[in-house]
C-alpha cells in the first residue's frame, strides 16, 4: 500500500546504505544553495518585504512551473515565509483577473512582474493547487490570498469549469476524456503534466461537486501513461496526442526536457498510492535503458524507442535525478542502485541552465529520502 494509507515513506538512500545525517545534510545544502546561495548558484530572489520569485536562469524569467515548484519545496521543508513570498508574487503579477484566461496564471513574467504572455500552462496550476492544499493542512489557512485551501479550490474550479455556460476560455482538462491539456486551447497533452497522485488528493479537497471528476482524472492519467510510454524503453515523448501517439512537429516526439519528469512522477505516484503495478514495469524499463543501453551516454537526446542521437541534452542532471526517483516504483534493485548512486554522486548543476535541473534534483532528493510527503 502507498504512503497515503500507511503514513510510511521509503528512504531509498537509507535502504542503499547512506547514513541519515549525510542524507539530511545533502538536503539542507541543496535548499541553502537554491534559495540562499551565491548569486551564480541560487535562483530564489526576494523583492521588497513580502515577495520573491524563482528565476528560470536559462531564460531570465519567472514561470508558473518554477513558482509552483518553489512553493512545493517550501511547504515540504516547513518554510512558510518563503512560501508566502512566492505565492504573493504569483498572485500579484501572474494571476489574470480578466480576459479569456481570467482565473488562470500567465505562464511567464519578467523579474519585475511584467507579463511575457497572457497564456497559462496547466502544470503550473496543478502544482499551485497542490502546494496550497498542503500549506493549508500543514500551517492552517490565513486571511485573503493566504486562505490557502480557498485559493486552491478556486484554481481547480477554473481548471475544470472554464468556458461552461457560454463563458469565455477553455478548461485545462479535456472534459471528454479527463486528460490534462498542454495548454487550454489545444487538443493534445504533455505526458509529464500527468500527476494522478495529485488528482487523488484533489478528489478529496477540491469542491465537493468535482470530486468524481478528479477520481476519474487520476484513473485516466494512469491509463494514459501506459499508452504514452514506450513499451520497451519506458520513455515518453515531450508532447503526445490523447491516444498516446507522439506529436511529431518541432521534434516533440523525442525524450527531451519535459519528458524527464515522467519517471519522477511515476515514482511519486507509486510511492503515495501504489495504485498501478504497471508503473513498476515502466520504471524498470527506464532504468534498464539508461543502465544497460545508454550507459556512458546519459547526457544525450533519445528517440523514445531508445535510439541514441548525436545531440547533447539541455538538462543532463535532470535525467540523472529523475532516473533515480523512478526507484520508488522499480523492482530491479541492481539498476535502481546504479541510478541512485549516480545521482548521489552528481552535484547540483551550475551555470545558466541550472534552474530546471536543480528543481528536479531537489524533488528527487526529497522523494528518495522519504521527505516528499502528503500533508493531510
Amino acid at each position: 500500500m502507498g504512503a497515503y494509507y500507511t503514513g510510511e515513506y521509503r528512504n531509498i538512500f537509507k535502504e542503499f546504505g547512506y547514513k541519515e545525517e549525510e542524507i539530511q545534510k545533502k538536503i539542507d545544502q541543496a535548499y541553502q544553495t537554491i534559495f540562499y546561495g551565491p548569486d551564480d548558484e541560487r535562483f530564489y530572489h526576494e523583492i521588497g518585504d513580502d515577495m520573491a520569485y524563482f528565476e528560470d536562469t536559462g531564460n531570465h524569467d519567472a514561470r508558473t512551473e518554477g513558482m509552483s515548484y518553489g512553493m512545493m519545496m517550501c511547504v515540504q521543508y516547513d518554510w512558510k515565509k518563503e512560501f508566502d513570498r512566492l505565492w504573493k508574487f504569483s498572485k500579484t503579477y501572474m494571476w489574470m483577473e480578466d480576459g479569456e484566461n481570467s482565473g488562470y496564471f500567465a505562464w511567464s513574467v519578467q523579474p519585475d512582474g511584467t507579463k511575457n504572455s497572457n497564456g497559462p500552462a496547466p502544470d503550473g496550476e496543478e502544482f499551485f493547487a497542490m502546494a496550497l492544499f498542503f500549506a493549508s493542512n500543514r500551517w492552517g489557512d490565513g486571511e485573503g490570498i493566504y486562505n490557502y485551501s480557498k485559493e486552491a479550490r478556486a484554481i481547480l474550479h477554473e481548471c475544470v469549469h472554464k468556458g461552461e455556460n457560454g463563458g469565455s476560455g477553455y478548461p485545462m482538462w479535456e472534459p471528454s476524456n479527463k486528460l490534462i491539456k498542454f495548454v487550454p486551447n489545444v487538443d493534445f497533452t504533455d505526458p509529464s503534466y500527468h500527476l494522478p497522485h495529485f488528482y487523488e488528493l484533489f478528489a478529496l479537497w477540491a469542491n465537493e461537486e468535482d470530486g468524481e471528476f478528479w477520481k476519474e482524472a487520476a484513473k485516466a492519467s494512469r491509463e494514459y501513461l501506459h499508452k504514452a510510454c514506450h513499451p520497451v524503453t519506458g520513455l515518453a515523448p515531450e508532447y503526445a496526442h490523447y491516444d498516446g501517439s507522439p506529436i511529431t512537429w518541432d521534434n516533440r516526439d523525442r525524450y527531451y526536457s519535459d519528458s524527464y519528469r515522467v519517471p519522477a512522477n511515476i515514482g511519486a505516484d507509486y510511492a503515495w498510492f501504489a495504485a498501478d503495478e504497471w508503473q513498476r514495469e515502466c520504471a524498470d524499463n527506464i532504468q534498464k535503458f539508461f543502465c544497460e543501453t545508454a550507459e556512458g551516454k546519459i547526457d544525450r537526446v533519445y528517440q523514445i524507442d531508445g535510439t541514441i542521437l548525436d545531440e547533447k541534452a539541455l538538462h543532463p542532471v535532470a535525467i540523472i535525478a529523475t532516473n533515480a526517483q523512478a526507484s520508488l516504483a522499480a523492482n530491479d534493485t541492481k539498476n535502481s542502485r546504479e541510478c541512485v548512486d549516480l545521482f548521489w554522486n552528481t552535484p547540483l548543476r551550475k551555470g545558466d541552465r541550472r534552474y530546471y535541473d536543480n528543481c528536479l534534483y531537489l524533488f528527487a532528493l526529497l522523494a528518495l529520502s522519504g521527505n516528499y510527503r502528503i500533508w493531510k
